[in-house]
């Protein structure tokens, strides 16, 4: 008994490659840390918090660099002689990219969060500092760990990981209905999403008998006839809460109430985190778990493709200029038209032979929305701070109070929409673009020309009010570090990838899948 025990005891047994899993957990740990200190610390000293925060972010971020030398797996399944490794975390280059991604933008986040808490403390609408770092901090641990999750088991709970402390966030202004109103919209409809979700695991489970993607794409080759359309559905409607997490239509109704209650440093984390978090997984049960189902997900992802990105640009295109919190309604019906312009090369890798080509160009794409969007709603926190009503209009004369401000936005603004000298933002929409017409998607292709003309609209609409005469005079302030730590950051990054675009798609491209 104890022979035949002991083999079967051992196989449960296995190491752990913890340099590979060390990005999110320097996350985790960091959110832990700042947890129990919150309880420790005055209210005078609770400033440090953020800046542990910052720290361990950055940290995180840096622990991508020893991964660059190779793909690393753990937490995998034994396997017999010939049969295929199955693991539940890779860091391969996809993942680390992603994982960059999101640490930079929550590091971002991060740096404007500090001065957002600090404007707000002793008013009526203090945040409290330890758990908004905490909660900030434990999100990111999820995003980070959700592209390099290789099991639907895996990556359903780095969603909800990275999801579950993001609606704490959106409600963390207390006393403000507006706030709890955006929390409960964005946690029931995020809720009933991945309950959706979840049927379609279980569907695609009953089917395949396995969990991990690479199997699950063996199995799905040769389905039997009677499961064929059980697998198809839990194919569809696995998808279905990854689609709500990038505001695909019709799962984006909670994005402009959304925003607009949350503190703005939270609107721009899910604006691009949340975004990542939902390509990336997207990506992985598209082409990783389901590439032999193509026929299914191709056409529905570039149908979603076509309705997002034009009911995010019709829709940004009447919000109006003295409406209060135009500008970060502008925003996020922008960023819904944008998660439209990042499907298009998901659903082109449904029709090419070539799908590592076509998810980078999502990814190149991603990076620079990243870097302008987030830059765009730190000018925006500016703005804030004398303006809190956020309207369109409060950006009148912005060049002539704050000249560097403004050109910044500017440059922001012509990067969302592919004009020079954001060249950056016309070589993302050619790369897409392209990926569309290889594919042989050509009405995609005419759809999303049209609704970039749309967007162009809005976008130079915006530009053209920074530099128009300002009525009375404005309030000016000076900008904390950690502000202008934010916005030129961003900036610099602009730049540098508008005058090296290609850098971004040869990054973004090589080695994927």
């Amino acid at each position: 008994m104890t022979a035949v025990a002991a083999p079967s005891v051992a196989s449960l047994v296995q190491s752990v490659d913890w340099l590979a899993i060390a990005p999110p957990t320097i996350a985790a740990v960091v959110a832990l840390v700042v947890l129990v200190a919150d309880l420790f610390l005055g209210e005078r000293r609770k400033a440090l918090l953020g800046w542990v925060s910052v720290a361990g972010l950055a940290a995180a971020a840096l622990a991508l660099l020893p991964l660059l030398d190779g793909d690393r797996s753990t937490f995998c399944l034994e396997t017999l002689k010939g049969e295929q490794a199955a693991c539940s975390y890779t860091a391969d280059h996809f993942t680390l990219v992603i994982q960059f991604l999101v640490l930079a933008g929550a590091l971002l986040t991060a740096l404007l969060s500090v001065t957002g808490i600090k404007d707000a403390k002793n008013t009526p609408r203090a945040l409290p500092e330890g758990e908004f770092w905490f909660l900030l901090l434990s999100s990111a641990a999820g995003a980070a760990l959700l592209p390099a999750s290789r099991d639907l088991a895996t990556l359903v709970v780095a969603l909800e990981v990275a999801s579950l402390p993001a609606f704490a966030l959106v409600g963390i202004k207390r006393d403000d209905r507006r706030s709890s109103e955006a929390a409960l919209k964005f946690f029931l409809s995020s809720v009933t999403a991945t309950a959706v979700t979840l049927l379609g695991v279980s569907f695609v489970y009953a089917t395949t008998g396995t969990l991990h993607l690479t199997r699950i794409a063996t199995a799905l080759t040769h389905v039997d006839g009677q499961f064929h359309t059980l697998a198809q559905a839990g194919v569809a409607l696995t998808l279905v809460g990854f689609a709500f997490k990038t505001a695909a239509v019709p799962f984006h109704f909670w994005v402009p109430d959304t925003y607009v209650g949350a503190p703005l440093p939270v609107a721009a984390y899910l604006s691009v985190i949340g975004k990542a978090v939902g390509f990336s997984g997207i990506i992985l049960v598209t082409v990783v778990a389901f590439p032999s189902y193509a026929d299914v997900w191709g056409p529905a992802l570039a149908a979603l493709a076509a309705l997002t990105m034009t009911v995010g640009n019709v829709a940004a295109l009447r919000q109006q200029a003295t409406r209060a919190y135009s500008a970060v309604r502008l925003l996020a019906w922008s960023s819904v038209g944008q998660a439209g312009y990042l499907l298009v090369p998901i659903a082109a890798a449904a029709y090419t032979k070539d799908a590592g080509k076509a998810i980078g160009s999502t990814v190149a794409y991603a990076l620079m929305y990243a870097a302008v969007n987030l830059g765009a709603f730190a000018v925006a926190a500016l703005v804030a701070r004398t303006k809190p009503l956020n309207r369109i209009s409060d950006y009148r004369g912005l060049y002539r109070s704050r000249p560097l401000a403004a050109l910044v936005l500017g440059f922001f603004l012509l990067c969302l929409a592919g004009l020079p000298p954001g060249i950056i933002g016309l070589f993302a929409k050619v790369t897409v673009f392209s990926a569309a017409v290889d594919a042989g998607l050509g009405w995609l292709a005419v759809v999303m020309a049209v609704n970039v003309v749309i967007a162009l609209y809005y976008y130079l609409q915006w530009t053209a009010t920074l530099f128009r005469s300002a009525e009375g005079e404005q309030a000016v302030q000076r900008i904390p570090v950690p502000l202008t730590a934010a916005i030129g950051l961003t900036a610099v990054i602009g730049v540098v990838l508008s005058g090296a675009p290609q850098m971004v798609l040869r990054f973004a491209s090589t080695g994927l899948f």
